[in-house]
């Protein structure tokens, strides 16, 4: 028999399909261990045949298989084709997708652990006290796990026991379960005639995809639940991907309380241990149902019959590593190799999903009012200007220290909002304007208080605090703008007898970090939620009845054409924290700009208004979805090479435009707007393409001008375009 194999190196060079000779038991989708220049390395099985295309004795034999079972479903082959095709990766690159990394590299491996079971029959001297309890502790309970037994009663007292055959030691596999000790999630709910509904029309529809446009609180999970639970009833398998880990703890224990163990976990914030376990879960087929992030989407499932990304809109479903994919291009993948239901959620779905949903390539499902008709939480707007010119200078409007006042005295809790981390965004010297930055990244630093220090939140580097300017030696150095630590501290000083938790990128250390922020929130053990965008959605509190948003308007002013998408998004889903149980919610909206008109159809939950004045405005202005803007990054610790580089695509790039003059709307080249991050330089090849006609041509240009030292990568339609 002979395999053919794809080399685990991601490099164009070997970029192709190798054979050696295999015994006959080799499965396709086996990893295995493989010579290749002078070397064993690893290798995935793509294919087995019994004829070589070859000479039989110029063909190596694989050295050994890693696993029992076929690490890669069948399905596996399909997609890395698709992906290679589609994002311009190296086979081996599409394949890595499917394999938890630490797996790959070989740093985990199954767990065992010894348990000492009760046999029974055997005397033991009048003076062995401790071999005496330690086989009447085994008596009463059975068996024990070996080291707690010794650790009770000593490892020679155990060791005897077994020894005489009062027990014996047996070897089992340990299983390494996240999260088991979440409390049970709500029961199963009895469906709204509008989820009824919503349910029905999934089910019956010959449509393959489907957008359920719902508002905060709406009841969007349950139809999710019951979609699942009617592929699991067929003997099918199902993925729930949400868009932030801090939600993967709180939707599990909903699918565990549903399903018990046939629901599963994949996220990087697990320990590999427990990552490789529910990966061999999923893919020996023990459980069912993977929830997790984005990279969830190639949990090894086979006959999948449900597909759920929720929070559709949410930017961390596009990939920023290569491949650079959509999590929802993935899906659509998936949903039609396996002939499954792929069901988009959102309360302000994307412009461009919204478009496909309302020209009916989608399936659109509205759910326009929250479960029992609970009202939307009603929104005021603070502004700020107002504020400043009655003497308030603290970043606190009147309206939100009173509301936080009143929600306190009545035992209700709240959140606040805002998206930025640390203690002061920017360190400026007042006499001369010099303005901190990293040495790494040409960004500012951002101010720590609890560490003193000034930190760079792209690449982690910490800086001394400054006594004087580096630059004048002034001594008048300011703090500029305000982060989730400053508001902490300022609500200390307002509220001295409030409990107040912080939940951002410095607080979340560790895989339980978010878990265990929000589990003490949900128990009560805290009155104030102070975070940046992982508390804005998703999460369900029945006690808070007040969100503070400050800075609202802060990303309106981002030179980017959906910042105004993204402000009334930000406001919905936060403002949608509030309010979900009995007592009625309020938001307190803090603003500069309070007359702009995205902040208008925030305030009065108007997402139909907000799209047709934006999809209008995208026509007006060629931007996508009318539009596909496209950028070439170029990156290299080398500024020549990086240059050198950015030329070369460039001037690709230019003979594809003489070729096809109506597909470029606009091209240029240009310094990246961030133009350093750890070390590296970065340049772009910025363009704005009528369809995605050249698009291949682009990324074949990319993959010619990439090598071992430049970085060359393509972004369709960037999620940040600093």
């Amino acid at each position: 028999m002979f395999a053919q194999v794809i080399v685990d190196i991601a490099h164009s060079q070997v970029d192709k399909i190798f054979e050696y000779s295999c015994p006959d038991s080799l499965c396709v989708g086996s990893r295995v261990k493989v010579p290749f220049g002078g070397r064993v390395i690893d290798g995935f099985v793509i294919g087995v045949s019994r004829t070589s295309s070859y000479p039989a004795e110029k063909v190596k034999p694989i050295c050994s298989a890693f696993d029992e079972a076929p690490a890669l479903v069948p399905e596996c082959t399909s997609l890395m084709y698709s992906i290679c095709s589609r994002y311009r990766v190296p086979k081996a690159v599409a394949l890595r997708l499917f394999v938890p990394s630490e797996m790959r590299l070989g740093k985990v491996r199954e767990a065992f652990k010894n348990y000492a079971v009760y046999v029974g029959g055997v005397k033991l001297s009048a003076s062995a006290k401790k071999q005496a309890e330690a086989l009447e502790a085994l008596k009463l309970e059975g068996e024990c796990d070996y080291t707690s037994l010794c650790a009770r009663f000593g490892r020679g007292a155990v060791n005897a026991v077994i020894e005489k055959g009062g027990a014996r030691l047996e070897k089992r596999k340990a299983v390494r379960s996240p999260f088991s000790g979440l409390p049970a999630g709500a029961e199963e709910r009895v469906l709204t005639p509008a989820q009824q509904a919503a349910l029905d029309e999934i089910e019956r529809s010959d449509k393959r995809v489907h957008l359920i446009h719902g508002v905060t609180g709406s009841g969007k999970t349950e139809i999710y639940l019951n979609v699942i639970a009617r592929e699991i009833a067929r003997g099918r398998t199902a993925i729930f991907l949400v868009p932030e880990i801090s939600l993967t703890p709180q939707m599990l224990s909903q699918l565990r309380s549903r399903f018990g163990g046939a629901a599963a976990i994949l996220h990087s914030g697990l320990s590999a241990g427990e990552r490789f376990d529910e990966w061999w879960r999923l893919r020996s087929g023990e459980a069912k149902i993977a929830i997790g992030a984005r990279s969830a989407v190639f949990a090894p499932l086979e006959n999948i019959g449900a597909i759920i990304i929720d929070e559709e809109h949410d930017s961390s479903y596009l990939s920023e590593s290569a491949p650079r994919y959509s999590t929802i291009e993935i899906a659509k993948m998936r949903a039609e190799y396996n002939g499954a239901k792929l069901v988009l959620g959102s309360a302000t779905p994307s412009v461009e999903t919204y478009v496909k949903a309302t020209e009916g390539e989608y399936g659109l499902i509205k759910l326009p009012e929250r479960i029992n008709k609970r009202p939307l939480p009603e929104i005021i707007i603070a502004d700020m200007r107002r504020e400043v010119k009655r003497g308030n200078n603290t970043a606190f409007s009147k309206a939100l220290r009173d509301e936080l006042d009143e929600t306190l005295k009545c035992g209700n809790q709240a959140i606040i909002f805002l998206n930025r981390r640390g203690y002061s965004r920017t360190v400026m010297c007042r006499d001369c304007g010099y303005v901190a930055k990293c040495e790494n990244c040409d960004v500012t630093l951002t101010y720590h208080s609890e560490e003193n220090c000034l930190k760079c939140h792209y690449c982690g580097a910490k800086y001394h605090m400054l006594t004087a300017c580096p630059e004048c030696d002034g001594r008048h150095v300011l703090y500029s703008g305000t982060g989730t630590q400053k508001v902490v501290s300022d609500l200390k000083t307002l509220f001295p007898s409030a409990r107040i938790l912080r939940m951002d990128n410095d607080t979340v250390s560790g895989k339980d970090g978010h878990y265990n922020i929000l589990k003490k929130f949900a128990a009560k053990q805290a009155d104030i939620l102070v975070g940046t965008q992982m508390i804005a959605k998703g999460h369900d509190f029945p006690s808070v009845t007040l969100v503070g948003i400050m800075d609202a308007d802060m990303s309106l002013h981002f030179s980017d054409y959906r910042s105004g998408e993204r402000t009334f998004q930000l406001i919905t889903q936060v403002s949608g924290r509030s309010g979900r149980a009995g007592d009625k919610g309020k938001v307190v909206l803090q603003t500069c700009s309070p007359e702009d008109y995205i902040l208008r159809y925030a305030v009065a939950y108007d997402y139909d208004g907000f799209f047709k004045n934006e999809i209008a405005l995208r026509k007006a202005t060629g931007f996508p979805p009318y539009s596909l803007i496209c950028r070439i990054m170029v990156t290299s610790e080398d500024g020549a090479a990086a240059l050198e580089a950015l030329k070369g695509v460039y001037f690709a790039v230019e003979e594809l435009r003489a070729k096809f003059p109506d597909e470029f709307i606009f091209l240029n080249k240009m310094h990246s707007p961030i133009k350093k991050i750890q070390g590296k330089m970065r340049y772009q090849v910025l363009m704005r393409l009528a369809s995605g006609k050249v698009l291949e041509k682009i990324y074949d240009a990319a993959v010619a001008h990439s090598s071992d030292g430049v970085l060359v990568y393509v972004e369709e339609n960037p999620v940040n375009l600093s």
